[in-house]
């Protein structure tokens, strides 16, 4: 969450000539409202169902580049989908540098509303662990998105190097 995940990922996209698919934004469209709304109206149990079927449909569609939001990988079977039909990488961001944008991000997720300071701390250590289950870790401070993007591609170039592909 406030990672830069859709920034970067539609920087890579476009380096990979492969189209990009913002989950969230998928969602918004199809309700043709925010996400923090489609949670008061509808509630977060229908918000989730429909991201784990937009998941579960765009990861066996093959050579796209796909952000998930925060909150969609902290659900074991769409972490298995991922993990299992894709290349996950993470975006690692520290607590130093995500707090600092915070006030970007506070009002467009629900997951922070209403919470202080310690306790969206607590979150951000929280989801760590869980985003530790992935294939590949990119170290997000003190970069911009194409420098990040282009890392990326290096990075996946050497997986594939090493598996033959």
């Amino acid at each position: 969450m406030g990672a830069g995940k859709t920034t970067i990922g539609k920087i890579l996209a476009e380096k990979l000539n492969q189209e990009f698919i913002d989950i969230d934004e998928g969602i918004e469209k199809e309700f043709n409202q925010p996400v923090s709304q489609i949670f008061k109206q509808y509630g977060e149990k229908t918000f989730r169902d429909r991201e784990k079927s937009l998941i579960t449909e765009k990861c066996n569609q093959g050579r796209q580049v796909i952000s998930v939001g925060g909150g969609a990988f902290l659900q074991e079977d769409i972490r298995k989908i991922c993990l299992s039909t894709c290349t996950v990488i993470f975006l690692n961001i520290s607590w130093e540098c995500w707090k600092d944008r915070i006030s970007l991000i506070l009002d467009s997720r629900p997951v922070l509303q209403g919470k202080s300071m310690e306790e969206i701390e607590e979150l951000f250590y929280k989801r760590q662990e869980v985003y530790g289950q992935h294939h590949l870790k990119i170290e997000t401070d003190d970069k911009g998105p194409e420098e990040i993007a282009d890392e990326m591609i290096d990075r996946l170039k050497m997986v594939e190097k090493r598996n033959g592909l």
